[in-house]
């Protein structure tokens, strides 16, 4: 390959000398991460990650390019780590693809040894359509046409293309329309806790519609969890990696592990506040970078940039206190000026800094997106410098301080409800929809305040409030985590979509601890006593009302029974109005079968009674967790 430098000194890194013996003694070795293809529940490939000797501290990847940067031998190590990888898979005889790393710059440096990496790969028994290049995202594309010329000769042999790390900043957004990738990784960033995070779920969804639109294949990395697991397989993310799928190793992993077995009921995220949420502080986008004098020339401050190819800004402090930055195209865009490098090279960087944007480290996300809203354009960077009592503590990116905005905005609109802080109609409908078009049996339950106008009247707006919250309250904490789901339409009406085995009992406990709690929002014992109390009809007649009750009409939603959330709607509206019509808080099961997909009922008694429960789980391959 390409070779920027053949010259490797001990002195432009402590380890140096020690990543030059282990380059030349060949001392690096391979380990092997799966990759699961969900839907066939087998392995689809692996990724080749490069490791130094164990128990040394050039074991991880990270010392070791960074150790290969300070010696300016990136592109040796890159190309060797490649050739380990090949030789190393090889050597196992595997039929899974295989996943190699590799930078653009590296990439087009290759491209004029293809017909004998081709070669070599034949040789090792090797085909080149086994073989996806994993595109890291760590440096900048200007001319995306040769960009394109490169990846064509690539793919001419039948290697295919993959990129890194999907969502992590906005410029692989246009990577992905001009490269059109074979595959597309998601960055670990929104997999790590999409179970309980709608806002992530709705990025991937995204993500995972244009990857339709481009003919892109998506794999999640950074899978840890069931419950991770469980959202993007239901999401139809087709391929996944990470510690929760398989750890690394050397010897590479044909077959996943059976051991455990997945629960195949759809997961339902909570969708409700957490509690406790405290406004985002700007701390969370803290990156402690290292910074420079004011009397640090010119050209020291072009070789940082030149070693760190993901780094774009440089900040300036002087005795801890931030006094500008400095941006990688400006300074470059300087220096490509005919002699601006040979003038300006020794002088100090202050000439070519901008003023900062210094804020606490305490200070809320919201403060500070309102505070660089109302600068001209011309006065905000890329970047801001977070400090700690006024001292300098590293830097933030706007795209991530955009990003926990639209976070904070997206949760806001989710929590329709201002009184429960639930869902509304539009994700209870969206999470029932998501249950029909699986094809997963569930039990849809209308639950309804009887007799709330008059106990209102009676004692109040505030204590009607009360009561209200009291029911979402019980139902949330009645009903299982990610298997069931409670919504509040409004007024006092609430919808819970449940597919934990003991439903029923679930139900019947809400009822029974409404009733247990009733005497705290009916606080006259006469009222209690007589079980109820008298008021005023339209006329003004009096009138006795009964004390407030809770009804819950239930309906089973077999798979294939309801076309969409309008036709099981319509059902267990016909189910509250059963339940209402029995006295005092009961629960009723409509216990008719429906089929077909505009949810006809066969005929049969809708009375209040014990029910199995329907078989919502069904089986999935297998794998480790």
């Amino acid at each position: 390959m390409h070779n920027r430098s053949n010259k490797m000194t001990e002195d432009a890194s402590p380890h140096g000398g020690a990543l030059r013996r282990l380059m030349s003694d060949r001392g690096l070795h391979s380990v092997y991460q799966p990759i699961l293809d969900v839907r066939k529940g087998n392995y689809l490939a692996c990724e080749a990650l490069i490791r130094g000797p164990e128990g040394s501290e050039l074991h991880a990847p990270g010392a070791l390019f960074a150790a290969a940067a300070a010696a300016d031998c990136t592109h040796e190590l890159e190309w060797l780590a490649v050739e380990t990888a090949i030789v190393q898979f090889a050597a196992q005889q595997c039929a899974l693809r295989l996943f190699l790393n590799m930078s653009i710059s590296c990439l087009h440096a290759s491209r004029k040894r293809l017909v004998a990496i081709r070669q070599e790969l034949l040789r090792l028994g090797v085909p080149p359509s086994r073989i996806v290049i994993e595109l890291t995202e760590n440096e900048s594309v200007t001319d995306f046409s040769d960009l394109q010329e490169t990846l064509q000769d690539f793919r001419r042999i039948g290697i295919q293309i993959a990129m890194d790390d999907m969502g992590e900043g906005f410029s692989n957004l246009r990577m992905w329309s001009e490269v059109r990738p074979e595959f597309v990784k998601i960055d670990r960033h929104f997999v790590t806790g999409i179970d309980t995070d709608p806002l992530k779920l709705h990025f991937v969804r995204a993500m995972h519609e244009i990857a339709d639109a481009c003919g892109s294949a998506l794999i999640a990395e950074g899978v840890e969890t069931e419950g991770q697991l469980a959202v993007l397989r239901d999401i139809g993310i087709p391929y996944l990696q990470g510690f929760g799928i398989a750890r690394p190793q050397r010897a590479i992993a044909t077959m996943p592990n059976v051991d455990q077995p997945m629960n195949n009921s759809i997961l339902l995220l909570p969708l409700r506040p957490q509690a406790g949420r405290r406004t985002p502080r700007i701390d969370q986008i803290l990156h402690e970078v290292r910074s420079v004098s004011p009397e640090t020339d010119n050209d020291a401050v072009y070789r940082i940039f030149e070693h760190q190819p993901g780094l774009n800004v440089v900040p300036v402090v002087a005795n801890g206190q931030p006094v500008g930055i400095i941006s990688r195209y400006s300074l470059i865009d300087r220096f490509a000026r005919p002699f601006h490098r040979e003038l300006h090279g020794k002088r100090p960087c202050t000439m070519v800094m901008d003023p900062p944007l210094v804020f606490d480290e305490a200070q809320s996300a919201q403060e500070v997106a309102q505070l660089i809203g109302s600068l001209r354009s011309t006065e905000a960077c890329d970047a801001i410098i977070i400090t700690r009592q006024g001292r300098y503590r590293g830097i933030g990116f706007l795209r991530e301080l955009m990003a926990i905005i639209t976070d904070m905005q997206i949760r806001a609109a989710r929590y329709a409800n201002p009184l429960t802080q639930l869902p509304g109609n539009v994700p209870i409908n969206e999470q029932m929809d998501r249950l029909i078009e699986t094809e997963h049996g569930f039990v849809a339950a209308y639950c309804d305040l009887d007799h709330f106008k008059p106990y209102n009247d009676t004692y109040g707006y505030r204590r009607g409030d009360q009561m209200i919250q009291q029911v979402g309250a019980l139902l949330s904490e009645t009903t299982a985590d990610h298997q069931d789901f409670v919504g509040h339409v409004g007024g006092d009406d609430f919808i819970v979509l449940m597919q934990s085995r003991d439903w029923e009992a679930r139900l019947r406990r809400v009822i029974e601890q409404f009733d247990a709690t009733l005497p705290k929002y009916v606080t006259n014992a006469e009222h209690l006593s007589a079980g109820g109390y008298y008021g005023e009809d339209r006329r003004g007649q009096p009138i006795f009302h009964a004390l407030p009750a809770l009804s819950i009409g239930c309906v089973i939603v077999p798979p294939g029974a309801f076309a969409n959330h309008h036709d099981v709607s319509a059902a267990l509206s016909e189910a509250k109005k059963e339940a209402k019509r029995l006295p005092g808080s009961v629960l009723f099961i409509e216990r008719r079968q429906y089929r077909g997909s505009a949810g006809t009922a066969d005929a049969g008694p809708g009375m209040d009674a014990v029910l199995p429960a329907p078989n919502l789980l069904a089986g999935m391959p297998c794998f480790a967790m």
